[in-house]
């Protein structure tokens, strides 16, 4: 390896026939502008004119762009392609195996930007899983949860169990800490998203909707007997689930766990969002937080493609004038993954 371009350096200092002997691949760091050079002198000290060569601009971001050709042809080829610092060069057997180790360029969101708005706790998880599909992710989190003090009644007085968030499923059990006091009520939870969070507390939910909404919670519960309910939630959630319990005569108790507040969005964080090829929103305290933060609706009008988890994110959207280009088919963050790589691929 070398750098292909030092302006402090003369043309001596480089000893391009000992270079052009190594018999292995060659990768030269910089040198965009002098690569005619650098293909003239490895080919005047004896490297084959048609030895396979690349070009690399901006590695592994999401405008990566790749240009193979022959040697004596790259300095062309790579001209006519447009190609501009920062680039690599690659000469020798390595360059030709491209097609079979181009794995970033392999997956079907490769080529794209996504910024996700979500708490930052939680973030990692949708930037990994966009990521391995060859994304260049921005986490630009809009929001952060903040737990409340709460005086929680032991949930083994009610016979219906309803959590709506895995955040919730998490505060609920930094205060009740052992499974056994959830073993008297049945556990109704909206969407496999928070089942799979109370599931790594060890516990299984028995009712898991179809629609990961609380609308469809309350068609899940139709049939279900209920006498006392103990809803453990967000601050200021919408009020479905309590609303229908209460107008089959249930008593409810709606307990909120946390709430969501604004997180802090550094400038460069916020340009980075604005300028993706998309912007993820998995909840209307995302979008509510983030146009805040971007300085209203008027920012994303012309920016990224904007993708919702599902359809209470995507009347938020609409309560701000902002049509959602995406919206997830299944409610998690799986199926807003699955919606991007669908979009992407159209």
């Amino acid at each position: 390896a070398g750098t292909g371009e030092d302006p402090q350096k003369a043309e001596t200092a480089i000893d391009w026939p000992a270079l052009a002997a190594f018999p292995g691949t060659l990768v030269f760091y910089m040198g965009v502008r002098r690569l005619d050079r650098i293909a003239a002198q490895l080919i005047g000290g004896g490297r084959a004119a048609d030895e396979p060569a690349a070009i690399v601009q901006r590695g592994t971001f999401a405008d990566q762009r790749v240009v193979t050709a022959p040697l004596a042809e790259l300095p062309a080829v790579a001209a006519q392609a447009g190609i501009r610092a920062p680039a690599i060069t690659i000469v020798g057997p390595v360059a030709a195996l491209h097609g079979e180790l181009a794995w970033f360029a392999a997956g079907p969101l490769a080529g794209r930007s996504v910024a996700v708005t979500r708490a930052r706790a939680q973030a990692s998880g949708l930037a990994a899983r966009l990521r391995a599909l060859g994304a260049t992710v921005t986490e630009a989190p809009a929001i952060r949860i903040e737990p409340l003090a709460v005086d929680l009644p032991d949930p083994r007085d009610y016979d219906l169990l309803v959590l709506t968030s895995p955040n919730g499923v998490h505060r609920l059990f930094d205060l009740v800490r052992d499974a056994r006091a959830l073993a008297g009520p049945r556990i109704a939870v909206v969407g496999p998203g928070t089942a799979r969070a109370l599931r790594q507390h060890g516990v299984e939910a028995d009712i898991v909707p179809t629609r990961a909404v609380g609308e469809g919670l309350v068609e899940a519960l139709a049939d279900v007997p209920v006498r006392a309910a103990l809803i453990a939630r967000a601050q200021d959630a919408r009020g479905v689930v309590p609303d229908a319990l209460r107008e089959r005569g249930a008593h409810v108790d709606d307990v909120a766990l946390y709430r969501t507040v604004a997180e802090p969005l550094d400038p460069a964080g916020r340009d980075a969002a604005l300028g993706a090829d998309y912007a993820t929103f998995t909840s209307a305290s995302t979008v509510r937080f983030f146009l805040e933060a971007a300085g209203g609706a008027d920012a994303l009008r012309d920016g990224p493609r904007l993708a919702s988890i599902g359809p209470i994110t995507s009347a938020a959207l609409r309560d701000h004038g902002l049509e959602p280009h995406v919206e997830a088919t299944e409610h998690t963050p799986e199926g807003l993954v699955a919606a991007l790589v669908a979009d992407a691929s159209g």
